[in-house]
């Protein structure tokens, strides 16, 4: 049976290294659906989806709804995909979407689900680190929209979570790292010691099943306080802001060699760190220890200095912003966050220099 998780959320997470007995139960006698559909796209199909149905093999019978895999297929024409798929089926309010992927599939899918019919119900199956310590759980759903990171979206819970840290041997590294950036960010903002432990640890003996349930917890923790990211949920938002913009811009140039998600998250968080030790503290002795450890990791990207005006531009457009000023969540020090910090373009600015200074 899979293993009750701590949480808080108003949706059960389960987390287990044995399989998913407990989901063809849930489905079954918890929820009792109409119908259940599976959304993945190729990549799944072929390396997850036949471990799902080797655990689960009821849903063998379940209908597909594939989409193409990629950050620039996280769009209005897969959300249509999804919507034609459940209509030529008939889906009923009583259906039940399983979404089996990373992030744009947790994302997109609970988006499609929520405005289909005005909402069916839409369970979580993470199958990469980035989905399973980030994607998955909050309540956050959305499509990217002319270029713009998570332009379009909503907040609404998935009915459950099932985890399973096996699917992570599916995963290349940079993918593996991808969702790694996110580990770090929870560290950062809102726990010293778990900073420690993963930077005291290579990447190839860190046990991902405590660093999920770690990540998880630290999530769990502050969407609990403000699940409508009106306040201490910007706290999650560290690093996001350069990043989503360098995500942004990386798919306007080239939507087959983009940034993934951690890549452009992690430059984010070196440069946000740089504004933290200009604006709120952050001493110096830590923005290197956080750049060295970063960089130690990432193949780092450098923009040419042209670009910045387009970068600056998409940030124009971030979430967070009030009265035109670009906001961000910066650190008082490791472990500690102070979120609507507003910088001026030069000060930006000034941060990418430090970035392409340290990378080169």
């Amino acid at each position: 049976m899979l293993t009750p998780f701590t949480h808080f959320y108003p949706y059960s997470i389960k987390l287990s290294s044995k399989g998913f007995d407990g989901l063809k139960e849930y489905v079954d006698k918890r929820c009792n659906f109409d119908e259940v559909y599976i959304l993945l796209d190729e990549n799944i199909r072929e390396f997850c989806y036949p471990f799902l149905i080797g655990s689960c093999p009821a849903f063998s019978e379940a209908k597909i709804i594939q989409i193409s895999s990629g950050e620039n297929f996280k769009s209005i024409e897969s959300c249509k995909i999804i919507w034609d798929e459940l209509t030529k089926n008939q889906a009923s309010r009583n259906g039940v979407l399983i979404n089996l992927g990373g992030g744009v599939i947790c994302d997109l899918g609970g988006f499609a689900a929520s405005t289909f019919k005005r909402g069916i119900d839409f369970i979580n199956i993470p199958t990469t680190l980035l989905s399973m310590v980030d994607a998955s759980a909050g309540g956050k759903l959305g499509l990217d929209y002319q270029h713009l990171k998570n332009q379009v979206g909503l907040f609404n819970n998935p009915q459950a979570i099932f985890i399973n840290p096996n699917f992570l041997r599916t995963l290349p590294k940079t993918e593996l790292l991808s969702g790694f950036a996110e580990v770090i960010k929870h560290a950062l903002v809102a726990d010293k010691a778990y900073w420690e432990a993963i930077e005291s640890t290579s990447v190839a003996q860190i046990k991902w099943k405590e660093v999920i349930e770690k990540s998880i917890e630290i999530k769990s923790k502050i969407v609990h306080k403000d699940p409508g990211e009106k306040n201490e949920r910007k706290k999650l938002n560290f690093g996001h802001t350069i990043g989503h913009a360098l995500e942004s811009y990386s798919l306007t140039i080239n939507t087959r060699m983009a940034l993934l998600h951690g890549e452009a998250v992690a430059i984010g968080m070196i440069i946000e760190s740089y504004l933290s030790y200009k604006k709120t503290g952050l001493s110096h002795e830590e923005l290197d220890k956080i750049s060295s450890y970063i960089k130690s990791l990432f193949n780092l990207v450098v923009f040419p200095k042209k670009s910045f005006n387009n970068l600056y531009e998409f940030m124009l457009n971030d979430k967070k912003n009030k009265k035109g000023e670009v906001n961000f969540t910066l650190l008082n020090s490791i472990g500690k966050s102070k979120i609507g910090i507003s910088c001026k373009k030069e000060e930006i600015k000034d941060a990418f220099e430090y970035y392409s200074n340290i990378v080169v």
